[in-house]
């Protein structure tokens, strides 16, 4: 196999890592997975959202989220700056278009960990991204994952099992399923999709 340069030289277009879009019902484990795939390959790029809420504690700008204000989320929304974007409890998610077009550029594997809206907002505005579904093994195993932390009241949880079947409805959409039986399997797998080989 030929080494590459890391230099600015475009990829050619057919050698070019495509996009990847990783997407599930809430609950299944996608956060568990990308962060065990990239403790292994630190060298899969994973897009930072930017968000309106505050940061928690530990949180980091730039790290774990890109903390702007509502004015600032405005201006990436009318500028066309934003892959995708959604809100979620009074607060907007979006992901920045320029850092992951660059990282394609330069021929670096991206992914991104959004939900189903977000998922398809970037297929209407990047067609050739992949997609890529995780699965549970079971209703009742997700059903247990979303039930289990015992600390959410018990109309939260009938929303959360109502959004999550609308959620696995959609799993035709996808160009590839995972099921999420064993974190390190799933990726490993996700792994192989995600890397131009």
């Amino acid at each position: 196999m030929a080494a590459t340069s890391r230099g600015t030289t475009p990829v050619p277009p057919d050698a070019r890592p495509r996009l990847t879009v990783l997407s599930g019902p809430s609950g299944v484990g996608k956060s568990t997975v990308v962060a065990h795939m990239r403790k292994v390959h630190p060298e899969v790029w994973l897009s930072v959202s930017a968000t309106t809420r505050k940061p928690r504690p530990g949180e980091k700008h730039g790290v774990h989220y890109f903390f702007v204000t509502d004015e600032e989320m405005d201006k990436l929304i009318a500028n066309g700056e934003l892959l995708e974007w959604a809100e979620f409890a009074g607060n907007r998610y979006g992901t920045p278009r320029r850092a992951v077009l660059d990282r394609l550029e330069s021929g670096e594997p991206v992914l991104l960990e959004i939900d189903l809206q977000g998922a398809r907002l970037v297929r209407e505005s990047m067609p050739e991204a992949q997609l890529v579904f995780l699965a549970p093994p079971s209703w009742d195993e997700l059903v247990r994952r979303l039930t289990g932390r015992g600390t959410e009241a018990p109309e939260v949880i009938e929303r959360r099992l109502a959004a999550a079947k609308v959620e696995l409805a959609a799993e035709a959409e996808f160009d590839t399923t995972l099921v999420n039986t064993s974190v390190e399997d799933v990726a490993r797998e996700l792994l192989a999709l995600v890397k131009v080989l």
